[in-house]
């Protein structure tokens, strides 16, 4: 599993997905990588194509893709909800994220990350009749 979160914090962690879902209808994965070799970059967006891109009816999936052991992580956005909070908001997340595991906040600098994308989601694509959950809230590995 992980080094950096209990288990305890990863089915918290999954719950806040799910609430940062609530009232939208965008879609929020978070992938811990392990892996050592190859471009952190490159492998976060075959991930970001595999789980999420073109996954969502609007095009509003986020990816979370971590890699603590190389003290790397990369937040994608699919079209829909890139083109609506642009390149400054994620950098600005980005930061936040990254100033929070420097003190060794790993739950809480994830955590406060999809709540701030579930808010950001709710804003540009709110929920009108049916929010089925087009993908999965779990936590993925590789």
């Amino acid at each position: 599993m992980s080094n950096y979160l209990t288990n305890i914090q990863m089915a918290s962690l999954v719950e806040a997905i799910q609430s940062a879902e609530d009232h939208s209808t965008g879609e929020i994965r978070v992938h811990l990588d392990s892996s050592t070799d190859g471009n952190n970059a490159e492998i976060a967006f075959e991930v970001f194509k595999r789980l999420c891109r073109n996954k969502t009816a609007e095009k509003n999936a986020v990816l979370f893709h971590v890699n603590f052991d190389q003290h790397y992580l990369t937040i994608i956005g699919d079209e829909g909800i890139h083109a609506k909070v642009h390149q400054s908001f994620w950098d600005r997340m980005h930061d936040r994220i990254t100033t929070e595991f420097s003190k060794e906040n790993y739950f809480e600098g994830l955590r406060n990350a999809v709540l701030e994308t579930g808010f950001e989601l709710k804003k540009h694509f709110p929920v009108s009749g049916e929010n089925p959950n087009e993908l999965s809230n779990e936590i993925t590995f590789s």
